[in-house]
């Protein structure tokens, strides 16, 4: 039984509370993927979490499916992504860097007029969310061996610029249909070689990316970002219990610090059979209440909980929760763009008397 405002060990660090923000696309790095200052704004004002998982971060231009982005390949975003962390820092709070490769969810638009890559030429069902006009997406063209090999080095670089930058970890994102999701799930994956058919061979790619995040890191400050109901972007899975209770198991065996699973509460969730698989830190997400939050960590259902919307419209919210104070709604017109409306105006109820 746990409180919200009580430190918890996350792997080799500890964090000051259990509410966590989850990683929000929210679009204002502009053309260049680099950081800016109304950036550190935002994060510092959030920085009541007890851990900070950034927005998706694109580990080089080919990994990108949106415009504006933040990424994470060059010394120069590295340096923009230090001002961010000192800011959280500053407040004693951590942060991690989610690492991102969209794979199919992109669009020629974005990438210079390449196809974009996957496992298989496979094309989602759908439109680019962000691009406008709408348009559909494309079939993508399927990776080769070599140019796997190529990823996971991309990302292994991402994990020592991440490393340079001051961040406290590194979490991979192997959710929401994006590249590491579209190998590890049967519908999008009709590979024959080691990474295609057998549940095994279909994790590869995920759990080698996750070694070479332990080789910079250590595994105390390595987490990865799980989906196991599948519903974001056209995905599917023959047997999602074997696959994800697979997934886990290694992940566990690696002794990684966290999982941070986006999956609802309903009689299909798989949380409660994959998280007695586990011994690190387990963070539930997805449409999570106050009530809810709190109860899921009095029950021991998870060790934190992390929100998206609710601190996208309350930078204070710990004090909001712990308190149950009245929520502001979320204004969905400015959640991607350009500057600080619907980013960093939103309000924050004055200082309670101690």
């Amino acid at each position: 039984m746990a409180e919200l405002n009580s430190t918890l060990q996350v792997g080799d660090f500890t964090i000051k509370n259990r509410l966590v923000l989850t990683p929000l696309t929210r679009a204002r790095s502009g053309a260049e993927r680099i950081p800016n200052d109304l950036m550190v704004e935002y994060y510092q004002q959030r920085a009541n979490a007890g851990l900070i998982i950034t927005e998706a971060t694109v580990i080089s231009p080919q990994a990108a499916g949106y415009a504006n982005t933040p990424g994470l390949w060059s010394q120069e975003q590295a340096q923009a992504w230090h001002k961010i962390v000192k800011a959280v820092h500053a407040q004693g709070s951590k942060i991690v860097v989610q690492l991102w490769h969209v794979g199919r969810i992109s669009h020629p638009d974005l990438l210079n007029g390449e196809l974009p890559v996957a496992p298989s030429a496979i094309q989602p069902a759908g439109e680019g969310s962000l691009l406008r006009p709408k348009r559909p997406f494309v079939t993508p063209r399927a990776l080769s061996h070599e140019e796997i090999q190529d990823i996971v080095a991309q990302y292994k670089h991402a994990a020592e610029l991440a490393k340079a930058a001051g961040f406290d970890g590194v979490e991979l994102h192997a959710a929401n249909g994006y590249l590491i999701d579209q190998f590890l799930q049967s519908s999008t994956n009709n590979r024959d070689d080691e990474y295609g058919g057998s549940i095994e061979n279909r994790a590869r790619l995920l759990l080698q990316v996750v070694d070479a995040f332990i080789e910079v890191w250590g595994a105390g400050r390595v987490g990865v970002h799980l989906a196991p109901r599948g519903d974001s972007h056209d995905m599917g899975d023959e047997n999602p219990l074997a696959t994800f209770g697979y997934v886990v198991e290694q992940l566990d065996q690696r002794n990684i610090g966290f999982i941070f699973t986006r999956e609802y509460a309903a009689e299909d969730s798989l949380q409660p059979q994959l998280r007695p698989k586990f011994k690190g830190v387990w963070i539930a997400n997805e449409k999570l209440t106050p009530d809810s939050a709190k109860t899921i960590l009095e029950k021991g259902q998870a060790d934190a909980v992390a929100f998206g919307l609710a601190y996208i419209a309350n930078p204070d919210l710990l004090e909001r929760l712990e308190h149950d104070l009245p929520l502001n709604q979320v204004q969905f017109d400015t959640l991607y763009g350009a500057g600080a409306a619907g980013y960093t105006d939103y309000s924050v109820l004055e200082k309670l008397e101690a």
